[in-house]
């Protein structure tokens, strides 16, 4: 094109001497070519820029839309509960929390299946703590299992005023199939007792199912005095158990008790109800906990189990990891004031040994309705 315009300087004019147009032609050559060079770079590099942030803003979208992560107003990344499907709450789930990326280092959290904040209340009570109860009873209990809740309503769990202290039962429940939702909600209008979680209701997820009822003391009823985690199947002597409370010599705080278990092995064989493996547990012996048929608290350790449970792996040994989390926090459960009050088994009925207890494991509902009716019947036990 160059050579063109030169060689046709005007119609009929004359041709300019021909070193003259070599002379012009050399300089404007080397601008325009270094003028393209320049270009030539410029659009690399914009090229490049671009395709990096394409790529950032590719894997900024998979990251989000794998985890599905929300964005609070000051850009902190956290996993909210509802997002948790229950059927795929056995993977663990690994977060980064940030505040201000660009000055901060991201910091890892592990929110496991365990953690209780992963899941919602769907049946709630949380009015019953306005009478400032002295001990809250909690009982996990499955869905399907009424005979249970009834007996525990006609025995135990129906005495609100003991020796002069404010108790209340309440019974914690998750997710079941074929669990009939009408007669749960129903039954919670009747007796305004029922608290049911989003976790499924499995015997493997017992430690989840502690940790929602650490989590509902914690955030419904942190102003009772203590509270129990017991089991559906246990007599509970509910007299003796304030009685022991009252003493004067029973701490307010960091407060642990029931049947105490030291030294305790973890169960290695795969065929045991028990099992553990190493993967999940992988020190050879338990600390020491207090057996899981019901166990004694101030109530001021929920809210910190909760806390603390965010950096202990769980596993399903439930009242062993309410023992991980005592050692975590730098506490050690207590024995009771009178250790045999804390049964687990008897063989047979007794009046006069059932009237001293605080704790024993039962077999069927009606058992602990006999029982009961029995044990408080008029005339001395002994």
């Amino acid at each position: 094109m160059m050579d063109q315009d030169f060689g046709s300087v005007g119609n009929g004019q004359k041709r300019q001497p021909i070193e003259n147009p070599c002379h012009q032609t050399k300089p404007l050559f080397r601008s325009w070519f270094q003028l393209l060079l320049l270009l030539c770079v410029v659009v690399f590099v914009l090229c490049y820029a671009l395709s990096n942030s394409s790529v950032s803003w590719q894997t900024h979208f998979a990251l989000q839309k794998h985890y599905k992560w929300p964005f609070n107003d000051k850009n902190k990344v956290y996993m909210s509960s509802h997002q948790v499907h229950p059927k795929h709450r056995h993977i663990l789930i690994e977060i980064q929390t940030t505040t201000e990326p660009s000055t901060v280092q991201p910091v890892k959290t592990q929110y496991h299946q365990a953690y209780p904040r992963n899941y919602n209340f769907i049946m709630d009570n949380k009015e019953v703590c306005k009478q400032n109860p002295f001990l809250v009873l909690m009982v996990p209990v499955a869905p399907n299992n009424v005979a249970a809740r009834d007996a525990i309503r006609k025995t135990w769990g129906k005495e609100s005023l003991v020796q002069g202290e404010v108790v209340i039962t309440l019974f914690m429940l998750g997710l079941s199939e074929g669990a009939d939702v009408d007669k749960l909600q129903q039954e919670n209008v009747q007796y305004h007792d029922l608290i049911q979680s989003d976790f499924m209701d499995t015997y493997l997820n017992l430690t989840i199912k502690t940790m929602v009822i650490m989590d509902w003391l914690a955030t419904r009823c942190p102003a009772a005095a203590y509270a129990m985690k017991v089991d559906s199947d246990m007599f509970l002597n509910i007299d003796n158990l304030v009685i022991m409370l009252q003493k004067p010599n029973i701490p307010k705080t960091n407060y642990l008790t029931g049947m105490v278990m030291t030294n305790r092995p973890v169960v290695r064989s795969k065929d045991s109800k028990w099992y553990v493996s190493e993967e999940l547990y992988p020190d050879p012996e338990y600390p020491t906990y207090t057996l899981g048929m019901g166990y004694v608290f101030s109530n001021d350790l929920p809210e910190k189990f909760v806390e603390v449970s965010k950096s202990i792996k769980p596993f399903n040994i439930e009242d062993a990891y309410i023992g991980m989390c005592m050692k975590k926090l730098g506490f050690t459960p207590t024995s009771p004031p009178d250790p045999s009050q804390f049964q687990a088994y008897n063989s047979k009925y007794n009046r006069c040994e059932f009237s001293k207890v605080i704790t024993f494991i039962l077999g069927p509902p009606q058992e602990l309705v006999d029982y009961w009716t029995d044990l408080k019947k008029p005339g001395p036990p002994c």
